[in-house]
């Protein structure tokens, strides 16, 4: 058996089909779904499953990016949608910091205080600070429609800054480092950093990545349940995946270690929610059973995938202190992306926006039904969502944890 395979690789550009290749041996299997694209020492929309070793790179800087999206029993039709977009703002922190100054508490904090890999213990204030917070980047809260009228709720981020910081930390020891040290990120092509599995930072990593997953799980739970005080009503069904994450699973008979960065796991029956840009149809899918389901490791697209560079869309910008001593972000060459026409285009689209940028148009990215023609008889559509309300992280905020 050919121990990599490629969806669409007519849409998937060659720099990611060798940086795949970068990362696995000939004991591994890997895949690169339709909307692979260049990533940091794996790229996105790439698995792999290891025999012996787990991957840092693969699962990546933000631990348990994901999706979340729920129905509710409202139709869409029923809500003010530009006021409740306007309160989802103003009550859901986008970047760091939590402005809103809503009390926050959770299970999840006595877990991290009784961290099985001790280091974490320490992040307890971070992790605090920052739960219930959506980041910056492709991170997002958004309402939608579906074919039956009925309100949605979908959210995509991960474990903010306690995956990030524990990321790094790991970053650090693989370097001979201490955890709190300071690592050197090497370049995008760097080789990945693999631990073998029976090794003590191996089996910590393990523990730790589990942990910093249930701190994303709970951090999206609690953003749809402020979307859900906002606008009143229930959840009638809902379904919650990682996308950047690692799994103990079974293939072809062999047990492996499958590492998922910007996959959505899809065994047969398996739902999951998947993006497109903030105009276009969303969808929830379910895994099913086929020869190239087994030979992609169950795996498909985490969103319709990057075309279009973040620096290429919004230009040259760089963070400077004004007057007062703020950081506030100044373009030094325009990028491509026209943002004005961007929101113009939601606007005629009845499609209520609230912050984003240029670097998150939808010219940034494929087109998601393309991409999810590529995966083939792997997955099915159930549910088809249309935007109607987007929340993202202004231009101009401030997030230093990389999406």
């Amino acid at each position: 058996m050919n121990n990599l395979t490629i969806f669409g690789e007519a849409i998937i550009d060659a720099q990611s089909v060798q940086q795949i290749k970068n990362c696995f041996s000939e004991e591994d299997i890997a895949v690169l779904t339709a909307d692979a694209h260049y990533g940091y020492g794996h790229p996105i929309g790439g698995a792999v499953a290891y025999r012996r070793k787990i991957s840092l790179s693969g699962v990546g800087f933000d631990i348990a990016c994901g999706n979340k999206a729920v129905c509710t029993d409202i139709q869409a039709d029923d809500v003010p949608v530009a006021k409740v977009m306007d309160e989802i703002f103003r009550r859901i922190s986008f970047g760091i910091g939590r402005p809103n100054n809503e009390p926050v508490d959770h299970e999840v904090f006595d877990m991290i205080r009784r961290a099985p890999f001790k280091p974490q213990r320490k992040l307890i204030e971070l992790a605090q600070s920052q739960l219930g917070t959506v980041g910056a980047g492709n991170h997002f809260v958004d309402l939608f429609r579906d074919d039956e009228g009925w309100l949605w709720i979908g959210v995509h981020f991960g474990s903010r800054g306690f995956g990030h910081r524990t990321t790094m930390g790991f970053m650090a020891l693989s370097q001979g480092l201490a955890f709190d040290d300071k690592a050197k990120e090497g370049s995008m092509d760097a080789p990945p950093i693999l631990f073998d599995i029976d090794s003590e930072i191996g089996q910590a990593y393990i523990e730790a990545m589990q942990l910093a997953g249930a701190y994303a799980y709970a951090g999206r739970d609690l953003v749809i349940a402020k979307v859900l005080e906002i606008i009143g009503g229930k959840i009638t069904y809902e379904v919650h995946n990682h996308h950047n994450f690692a799994w103990r699973e079974r293939h072809f008979g062999e047990d492996y270690w499958v590492v998922r960065k910007g996959c959505t796991p899809a065994f047969p029956g398996q739902q999951g929610f998947i993006g497109a840009t903030m105009q276009d149809t969303s969808v929830i899918v379910e895994g099913v059973d086929s020869e190239w389901s087994q030979r992609g490791l169950y795996s498909t697209v985490h969103g319709a995938g990057r075309i279009l560079s973040r620096r290429a869309a919004a230009g040259k910008t760089k963070w400077q202190r004004n007057e007062q001593g703020r950081k506030q972000l100044t373009i030094i060459a325009k990028g491509k992306v026209d943002f004005d026409a961007v929101k113009a285009q939601m606007k005629a689209k009845d499609i209520e926006l609230r912050g984003a940028g240029p670097d998150e148009a939808p010219e940034c990215y494929k087109n998601l039904e393309e991409v999810l023609e590529y995966q083939g008889n792997t997955i099915r559509v159930l549910h088809r969502l249309h935007p109607i309300g987007v929340a993202m992280a202004g231009a101009d905020t401030h997030d230093p944890y990389k999406d």
